[in-house]
């Protein structure tokens, strides 16, 4: 049990003490009422003594015994057993991997939950982080980000193993809790013509003499191209090779070949690029496979449309989108501001960055604003190094789960000592993009309490249906 989950605890029964508990009702023994779930999707409840009980399987509101398999002086871990009286929320989940059962597979946690209901406690984690770990309410909520809970899974990646006690090859993600991988015939998160395409694929390696060295199948979809990066150990004979010419044919893929590291990523045979759209800004972002993009294309339109529109860039502003990746908000962001400046760890990333500028520039009726990209570790920001970098009206923040603790540090430290600033004055507004509601707190905590800001709204995005990940914005602006 990690130290972030077990840390949580006493804050999960929505105040009410022990005794204030225990007075509402008196259960049978060995029954537990489930009074909320934690950031992997397990059940919580307390025994009659006071300790916690994380529960997999169970939900809100329902009554369950439980089989544990851990146990600590102050929580406990185990799996539903029964259920005594059942959430309204529960639901027949949509996926016949899904489960607790002896190879279940571990990529979604949430598939027993309402979709409105997994939107809905995510929104709680969120506004918990926020004002647990750094005293930080919003002003306003915003209306959750939502989209297709099936089939959105748009990038994946796909382990792969020869079983020679079985002569079969299994293609998925790995079992629950285990190092094994799920015998997976569809995977309804995927996009169906994936899905349908998992025993065909097993099929296909299963036939090549490289089937006990092929380790990984990465996908990567576009929005006309469906690409699949084989990791092979060995060089692939040449009859392999046709056999995954032949596959992409039938199948309407593309393949890419990945020997050794990342860098080694290669098309098979010349084709189509990859590449997705931001529609309501007219761009279109061509990638490579192993580049960053969003899982979720559904929602990472509605994303950067209500990014955007919270950040307010306007003709006469000079805006700065940190941990820019490959441009994906620093393209739309350059439809609407007067100049721009994408900041970005991974050299890779912002050489794609200015190839994605000039793709999008050419031939554009109304050009994009002057737009500069930069490589650099946002990890070790300072305040003299955030002065360099010039003033800018308006900020976006998209970090890694990480947080972008540097960056805000620096901030705090120039708004704390203005003898540092010289003639920079810090952003009027900051859109703060978040994959890790724990980072997002802390660093709020730090543009809140000490760097001079106000949090004016927040809001989850469920990019990841059925799983316990929790995508959020949150807005803020100079007091």
């Amino acid at each position: 049990m990690s130290e972030a989950l077990s840390s949580n605890t006493p804050d999960v029964l929505d105040g009410l003490s022990l005794e204030e508990l225990n007075e509402q009702e008196q259960l049978p023994e060995g029954w537990l009422r489930v009074r909320s779930l934690d950031m992997d999707a397990q059940g919580i409840a307390r025994r009659p003594d006071g300790k916690v009980v994380f529960i997999e399987g169970a939900l809100p509101g329902e009554l369950v015994e439980v089989k544990v398999g851990r146990k600590k002086n102050s929580w406990e871990q185990g799996t539903v057993t029964d259920i005594h009286s059942e959430s309204s929320q529960r639901v027949t989940p949509g996926c016949p991997n899904f489960g607790l059962h002896q190879g279940a597979c571990g990529g979604c946690k949430m598939q027993h939950l309402d979709p409105a209901a997994q939107v809905a406690i995510k929104q709680r984690v969120l506004e918990d982080n926020l004002w647990h770990l750094a005293k930080v309410k919003p002003e306003s909520l915003l209306r959750p980000i939502q989209g297709p809970a099936w089939g959105y899974r748009f990038r994946a990646r796909l382990s792969v193993r020869y079983v020679q006690k079985r002569s079969e090859v299994l293609i998925g993600f790995h079992e629950r809790k285990s190092r094994y991988i799920a015998d997976m015939k569809v995977c309804p998160i995927l996009p169906s013509k994936v899905s349908t395409m998992l025993m065909p694929l097993r099929a296909l390696i299963g036939s090549m003499q490289a089937r006990e060295t092929c380790p990984q199948i990465e996908l990567a979809c576009g929005d006309e191209v469906t690409a699949l990066v084989l990791r092979h150990l060995e060089p692939l004979s040449d009859s392999d090779s046709q056999k995954l010419r032949d596959f992409a044919a039938e199948h309407g893929v593309q393949w890419w070949l990945q020997p050794k590291g990342p860098d080694t990523v290669h098309l098979l045979d010349e084709g189509t690029q990859l590449a997705y759209g931001l529609p309501d800004f007219g761009i279109t972002m061509p990638f490579k496979p192993t580049d960053f993009t969003q899982v979720n294309p559904y929602i990472n339109r509605v994303l950067v449309s209500r990014a955007l529109r919270l950040l307010k860039a306007e003709k006469t502003d000079r805006v700065i989108d940190w941990f820019c990746g490959l441009g994906n908000f620093t393209l739309p962001i350059a439809t609407q501001a007067g100049e721009v400046l994408g900041i970005e760890g991974s050299d890779a990333l912002v050489q794609r960055s200015h190839q994605n500028y000039a793709f999008n520039q050419s031939g554009r009726a109304q050009a994009l604003a002057p737009t500069s990209f930069v490589a650099r570790n946002l990890f070790e920001m300072t305040p003299q190094m955030l002065v360099a970098d010039g003033v800018a009206d308006k900020w976006l923040v998209d970090p890694p789960r990480e947080g972008a603790f540097a960056l805000v540090k620096a901030l705090a430290e120039l708004h704390q000592q203005p003898e540092l600033c010289q003639d920079w004055i810090p952003p009027k507004r900051i859109v703060y993009v978040s994959c890790n509601p724990a980072t997002l707190a802390r660093d709020a905590g730090l543009l809140v309490h000490q760097a001079g800001y106000r949090c004016v709204s927040a809001g989850v995005v469920n990019m990841f249906a059925h799983t316990a990940h929790v995508e959020s914005m949150a807005v803020f602006e100079l007091a």
